[in-house]
């Protein structure tokens, strides 16, 4: 399988820079998994396309100010740490520039309040580091510090986000487990209106936990997909979530996916059967064209980056041709792409 085939044209001013408000006024591309039919709607038109016994699955993962700046040790230049993922207690992996000179020993003081002592560098030159409370730190913990000192990561992409006040349209209504380096972006056009909606239609909710890293943004840079090595990232499905999701798909109800992260964790914790099991651990499944979903029957996502493995995702689950063609037709539609951008309904 070759990533070049999974490969399109995005025009650099269908990149969405901020979102639309209110968020369920963002458009709504409706793909038919079959037949490859598509609808232009609007994302308040989503519960029209559900029906009664359907059970949304949402990712409740919640993005942390991830983004440090600091300064080196000594010198005092400029250092820029992005937290990936939490390894334990106050130990990160993260994303260190410059970092080249940093090397395990070395102590990175942000505002005296707060420091990251690097603790090894792995082999794809990220670092393992300790966060602990500076001189500064006024009694303050490492989880008042990050809040106090850091910033919300936005993708590379977005060159003119939200100002800082506006930082909050970053996250899902309903985010509430603080871990992720990025937004489970298909969640971010809900609102309480949409809920009700949904909710007077008698489709449920679940929810799961993934935590996102950087590596989500990361395109495939090897020729052949199976060479591609995926990103580690943490989740957790309840007893709860599990049994209700097991019931639903009982009763003959779908399970609607919202985003690759929701749809990445079901499937991996979700045996060969379909039966989903309450779990907490790491996932590096790696979903591509030929992957016979267990548990997924309806998936709600973001337009994606050109030879990604998110656009390799949904076209496991629609099909390369019929992904591609709606692609082609959402340019042609100047539908807004990735964070910020509009949604696609695979039903």
């Amino acid at each position: 399988m070759r990533i070049s085939d999974f490969d399109y044209t995005l025009p650099e001013d269908l990149i969405a820079q901020h979102p639309v408000t209110p968020r369920d006024a963002s458009r709504l591309l409706v793909l038919q998994r079959d037949s490859g039919e598509i609808a232009h709607r609007h994302f308040r038109d989503l519960p029209g396309y559900l029906r009664a016994g359907d059970l949304l699955v949402l990712n409740d993962t919640r993005v942390i100010p991830a983004r440090l700046f600091g300064q080196k040790p000594g010198t005092g230049g400029r250092v820029e740490v992005l937290l990936l993922k939490n390894t334990g207690g106050d130990d990160w992996e993260a994303l260190v520039r410059p970092g080249r000179r940093l090397q395990p020993g070395a102590t990175i003081s942000f505002a005296d309040a707060l420091t990251a002592e690097i603790l090894a560098v792995q082999p794809d030159g990220t670092r393992l580091l300790r966060l602990a409370p500076g001189p500064a730190a006024g009694g303050r913990t490492v989880h008042d510090l990050l809040h106090a000192l850091g910033e919300l990561p936005l993708p590379p992409y977005i060159t003119a986000g939200p100002p800082p006040a506006e930082r909050g349209v970053y996250q899902t209504i309903y985010a509430r487990e603080e871990g992720s380096a990025a937004a489970p972006t298909a969640g971010l056009h809900f609102t309480e209106a949409v809920f009700a909606d949904l909710e007077a239609r008698g489709v449920g909710r679940a929810f799961v936990t993934l935590h996102v890293g950087a590596g989500t943004f990361k395109p495939v840079q090897t020729e052949d997909v199976e060479a591609h090595e995926m990103h580690e990232e943490l989740y957790r499905v309840s007893p709860e979530a599990a049994a209700r999701i097991n019931a639903t798909k009982a009763a003959g109800g779908r399970i609607v996916a919202v985003g690759t992260t929701s749809a990445r964790t079901l499937e991996s914790a979700a045996d060969s059967d379909g039966l989903l099991h309450a779990r907490t651990g790491a996932t590096r499944l790696f979903i591509t064209p030929g992957y016979r979903f267990k548990v997924v029957d309806v998936q709600l996502t973001n337009f994606h980056m050109p030879r990604s493995t998110l656009l390799l995702l949904i076209s496991a689950f629609a099909g390369r041709e019929h992904i591609l063609h709606a692609y082609a037709e959402a340019v042609r539609e100047r539908y807004r792409f990735l964070s910020f951008g509009d949604a696609m309904l695979i039903v």
